[in-house]
């Protein structure tokens, strides 16, 4: 389960995707996040369905890595369900025993919000799989450009966000080799009641909390010696450019919302 999570990862390629500014990327996906959370009905998540498959298959991203990014939040998936499918009341009843009551507003509740939540996860995905750290933190730097009239340190907010994106695999290789340590050692991490093994996850949180620690003083260090400073006159080996490609994309994120938009009003 560990070794699934590909949050933070980044793909090189030459996709579709890969070519497009990391600036309208970051707008495409703010877009496409607002219109599967606008719509009440399902035909917002048609829409962000056929955006989010049309997505994938310009990016040259396997359809894989995207299943392998769902599959963590498995566990989330089914807590929402049951939740929605127990506590939400209303229209005809499907099943009832005792205490249990499942409504078919519940049971309709939670479909959608599971689709939802696939949907958001494997759309959103795609951002950091086809934009590398650097560019990543130049868009955001950028886009967030005006706030540097009010004092508002930008460099240092894109800095950041970007590197926890960015440590975020390394995190979970090094969480992964603990576990293996701790299993040769005779630890049983996996087995034994819900209260065994919250005991067993001490032994894993305080070596990673270690070496996350070691790991930032290090890269902090590094950063110096290159004299690092960032911000104001710092230099790019790469500009960013919008292309035809960009205003296409962002014009039909634009009009996927528009649609959404139309059909929660006006039917």
């Amino acid at each position: 389960m560990i070794k699934d999570i590909t949050l933070g990862q980044y793909f090189p390629g030459n996709g579709v995707l890969h070519r497009l500014d990391p600036r309208y990327k970051i707008i495409i996906s703010g877009i496409y996040i607002a219109m599967l959370f606008i719509g009440r009905d399902y035909f917002s998540l048609e829409a962000g369905a056929v955006f989010a498959v049309m997505s994938v298959i310009i990016s040259g991203i396997p359809v894989k890595m995207i299943c392998k990014s769902i599959k963590p939040i498995m566990p989330l998936l089914a807590i929402t369900a049951l939740l929605n499918l127990f506590f939400i009341t209303g229209g005809d009843v499907i099943f009832e025993w005792k205490f249990i009551t499942i409504t078919y507003s519940g049971l309709e509740t939670s479909v959608f919000m599971i689709i939802r939540i696939v949907l958001l996860i494997a759309g959103t995905s795609l951002l950091t799989y086809t934009t590398s750290p650097i560019s990543l933190t130049d868009a955001i730097e950028r886009l967030l450009g005006p706030l540097k009239k009010l004092k508002f340190p930008v460099h240092e907010l894109a800095m950041m966000m970007t590197i926890a994106l960015r440590f975020i695999p390394t995190l979970v290789e090094e969480t992964d080799k603990i576990v293996s340590a701790q299993k040769a050692r005779g630890s049983d991490i996996d087995g034994g009641k819900l209260r065994d093994k919250a005991k067993a996850i001490v032994p894993v949180i305080i070596p990673l909390f270690v070496s996350a620690v070691r790991r930032a003083g290090e890269l902090a260090t590094a950063m110096e010696c290159r004299c690092y400073r960032g911000g104001a006159g710092r230099t790019r080996m790469k500009q960013l450019k919008s292309t035809s490609a960009d205003y296409i994309a962002l014009a039909l994120s634009l009009f996927f919302m528009a649609s959404v938009i139309f059909v929660n009003i006006v039917v």
